[in-house]
């Protein structure tokens, strides 16, 4: 069976490279599978999880903020500002953080300072639900 070259990067580095048999991310319209022949495509990302299943069915997580997907014959590329291998997760310090931009939302007075702390919360509730779901999965605790 064919694979991907997949790549996923964040800003301050390349959080994962290799090859892969098949990758979910959340897609801005819903979630996304990739496999081998996928038609080329570029879409922007929601905050959650992206899956990378490799050639011997192990799963690689990675969490990331948003960003950029693109698809090429053979490649899959994740672009995100912020990327998290899921080992790497803290639910504690997402939760710690949220808890701060949601006292930064009530003193927030314009609208682009309430759409930016928004986004914020939103990103750190899905990066403490990904702390979560791979620590159930991994048996791990933070």
């Amino acid at each position: 069976m064919a694979n991907l070259q997949i790549d996923v990067v964040s800003a301050e580095e390349s959080i994962f490279t290799g090859e892969a048999k098949f990758v979910t991310l959340p897609g801005e319209s819903g979630e996304l599978g990739i496999l081998p022949g996928h038609t080329p495509l570029i879409s922007r990302i929601r905050p959650g999880s992206v899956k990378i299943v490799m050639a011997d069915d192990t799963e690689v997580s990675i969490f990331v903020a948003g960003g950029i997907l693109e698809v090429q014959p053979g490649t899959v590329t994740v672009l995100s500002d912020t990327a998290i291998r899921a080992e790497d997760l803290d639910e504690v310090k997402a939760l710690e953080a949220h808890k701060k931009a949601e006292a930064a939302l009530a003193n927030a007075k314009d609208k682009t300072d309430i759409a930016v702390v928004e986004a914020e919360l939103a990103m750190l509730a899905a990066q403490a639900l990904a702390a979560r779901k791979f620590r159930d999965v991994s048996g791990r605790r933070h």
